[in-house]
């Protein structure tokens, strides 16, 4: 069972704009108890870790970012670059950031409040990965 999903909102657009509704009900994979907001330069890398607790979703709402993502199954490479596609990354999955466009917001919707800590985070992927 992959411990990484793409998931896609809803998306509305007119002639005023656009609208993405992100529904924190039911539907949505956990209930959200955290959201933040990451970006990065052209030369930066993001994340690095695997969460033992945590769970993520998280939406490029603008610009676009690359995410490396393991389930222990191989490395996999995810573009994120629309605004109403996301990647859902549970708990022990190695996820990481970077090639950060220079308008590039990634939305961040977290399982936990902040929680830092060996409890949740295993920092070195060869750690992760034996």
């Amino acid at each position: 069972m992959s411990k990484f999903e793409r998931l896609a909102f809803p998306y509305f657009e007119d002639d005023r704009g656009e609208t993405i509704p992100f529904e924190l009900d039911d539907s949505f994979p956990f209930p959200v108890k955290r959201v933040y907001v990451i970006t990065g330069n052209d030369q930066a890398v993001r994340g690095g870790h695997a969460h033992l607790v945590e769970e993520e979703v998280f939406v490029a709402v603008s610009g676009s970012v690359t995410a490396f993502i393991n389930d222990g199954t191989g490395d996999q490479e995810i573009v994120l670059d629309q605004k109403n596609k996301a990647l859902f990354v549970k708990t022990h999955c190695w996820h990481e950031f970077s090639n950060f466009s220079p308008d590039c917001v990634l939305l961040c919707f977290s399982s936990t409040p902040y929680f830092p800590g060996e409890e949740n985070y295993v920092m070195d992927k060869k750690v992760f990965l034996s």
